[in-house]
């Protein structure tokens, strides 16, 4: 299904409802925009990591040990690098 939009003198475009409903975005959510070649661009969601519950898991890293936040401070305490996590 194709969509036209139109350009306006300052150089704008407004995205119709319907693109909008698809992309999944609101009012006060950001797209990020993708130069293609050929003249294409894509429109893509920018994801919103504003809770901190979205981060949990992000540094972890296959293969390496889960350390506690108790054997972490254990480790700070006695200077022992060799049991710091890497």
């Amino acid at each position: 299904m194709a969509i036209e939009l139109t350009v306006t003198a300052k150089g704008q475009v407004t995205l119709r409802q319907s693109v909008l409903e698809h992309l999944g975005v609101g009012p006060g959510q950001k797209l990020g925009v993708a130069l293609l070649p050929g003249g294409r661009v894509e429109l893509r969601p920018v994801e919103d990591l504003t809770a901190i519950a979205d981060l949990r898991g992000v540094l972890q890293r296959p293969g390496q040990p889960v350390v506690t936040l108790q054997e972490m401070q254990e480790a700070i305490e006695h200077g022992d690098s060799a049991s710091a996590p890497a």
